[in-house]
């Protein structure tokens, strides 16, 4: 019943601001994440939906918790997805087919984070609702077999932007807001993993792309309350370059070169910031790609990651340009 009202939520909005948002932002195409209960109760796992991290009853602040049946450890690091969207639209339940392959494995558990929409609330609410989950996985490792301090956050577009304001901020006490009752528990995460997320907002108004970032109805500006232009301060505040210091996690980012609804100029100013930072970047081009288009090899190349920064695996880590079906 949840689900479903989320869903009528989502469909108002999404109308509402339908001309600021290509379609193409959603899915990755032929890969839907979301997974129905019957599914979710065929695959080797034991997962808990809906459950609140914020001592609220908001639907949108409350995560769904995913682990194998069989874990190949008594503590497991922890894969953590933030959805896509734009900020207006998305539901945490896009993150059950994308993380579990690897909870499966028996190697991961995982979680996927719903948080507040610009609709309802306007940034740092996004923020703030992630470090709150953070801070909820951390405060209940011991009773769901989780180890805290491996715990790497993913997302895509919007959630890839929330990713990596995780991962930059996790020394910005300023930023940690006062949802939950965890206060006392650090919202620092081990790695990030950053599929095409907006990195530098004030730089998005001069990049070309497929609708005016000057306008008060694009999804920036409904996540801020305004325009850019208007709001300089505000979108510096909210872009993950700003954060950007020494002792920052490794970061993953692949990005299409052809995105036009987030340009790739973003990822860009972001593997510039951290590598000048001493900060370990992994930047993976995913040439003639738009916004989200990535072969199967991309997900391959996130398991390598994860193998080597939360499993401890040896070995390279891969960042030559990903080949796509057009080439």
């Amino acid at each position: 019943m949840i689900r479903l009202a989320l869903s009528a939520l989502m469909f108002t909005l999404g109308a509402s601001v339908a001309f600021a948002q290509p379609d193409s932002d959603e899915q990755d195409p032929g890969m839907p994440g979301v997974m129905t209960q019957e599914e979710l109760e065929r695959e080797p796992i034991t997962f808990e939906l809906d459950v609140p991290y914020a001592q609220t009853d908001d639907p949108r602040q409350s995560l769904d918790l995913y682990r194998p049946r069989e874990p190949s450890e008594e503590a497991l690091p922890v894969i953590v997805f933030f959805h896509g969207g734009g900020w207006y639209q998305g539901d945490k339940a896009d993150g059950a087919a994308r993380v579990m392959p690897f909870v499966s494995s028996g190697d991961y558990a995982a979680v996927s984070v719903g948080y507040r929409l610009s609709g309802e609330a306007t940034w740092p609410a996004q923020l703030h609702d992630s470090k709150a989950a953070i801070r909820w996985i951390k405060a209940n490792a011991d009773e769901h077999g989780l180890d805290p301090d491996r715990l790497a956050v993913w997302g895509r577009g919007a959630g890839g932007h929330l990713a990596l304001m995780l991962g930059m901020t996790g020394d910005e006490p300023k930023l940690e807001g006062d949802l939950g009752p965890y206060d006392e528990v650090a919202s620092e995460v081990a790695a990030v993993v950053n599929f095409f997320g907006v990195t530098d907002m004030m730089a998005l108004v001069d990049q070309p792309g497929e609708f005016d970032r000057s306008s008060p109805e694009v999804p920036e500006a409904l996540l801020l309350g305004g325009a850019l232009p208007e709001n300089e301060e505000q979108a510096i505040g909210a872009s993950p370059v700003t954060y950007v210091s020494e002792g920052d996690p490794p970061v993953l980012t692949l990005h299409g070169d052809e995105d036009t609804v987030v340009p790739y100029d973003q990822a860009v100013r972001l593997d510039v910031a951290l590598t000048d930072t001493g900060v370990p970047s992994y930047f993976i081009t995913v040439p003639g790609a738009g916004h989200g288009d990535f072969p199967e090899e991309a997900e391959k190349r996130v398991s390598i990651f994860l193998s080597r920064v939360l499993l401890g695996e040896e070995g390279e880590i891969p960042t030559e340009p990903l080949v796509t079906a057009q080439e």
